[in-house]
């Protein structure tokens, strides 16, 4: 059995990161309860310079969470190519109306209820990578 080769990670900017998050529309909340992260996947828009998420959560399970996280990424295995962005800021319900019907229609959910919930992040860290192809020794 061989050893598969080396891919190379490498930074990039968090202007770019924002970039490549814009290129998809799905990824990942992550928050605590009683101090375990937890993971939901989630849809996106970036609007405004702010990161709108609707995610099949309680909104009070996040109450007293001002910071959450949200990650997302494309990854092609059989290339062994692709990136991955991470978003960490502070989050707020989305409580307009208005605005609220507007991300309903736009983003698609996975549960309607108490477990559908529309949060705006912004972004105070944002980091991200991108993955080569790989390298031949």
């Amino acid at each position: 059995m061989t050893a598969a080769a080396p891919r190379p990670m490498t930074d990039v900017s968090g202007a770019e990161a924002l970039w490549l998050l814009q290129s998809t529309a799905q990824g990942r909340l992550v928050h605590l309860r009683r101090e375990i992260p937890v993971v939901r996947p989630a849809v996106h828009v970036l609007e405004y310079g702010r990161l709108v998420v609707r995610c099949p959560v309680q909104a009070a399970a996040l109450a007293g969470r001002p910071v959450l996280t949200y990650q997302a990424d494309e990854i092609r295995l059989a290339a062994g190519t692709g990136w991955s962005v991470t978003v960490t800021g502070p989050g707020e319900p989305v409580t307009d109306a208005a605005e609220a019907a507007h991300y309903l229609r736009t983003l698609p959910g996975w549960a309607y209820g108490p477990h559908d919930t529309l949060l705006r992040i912004t972004p105070q860290t944002v980091t991200g990578h991108r993955l080569g192809a790989a390298t031949t020794a």
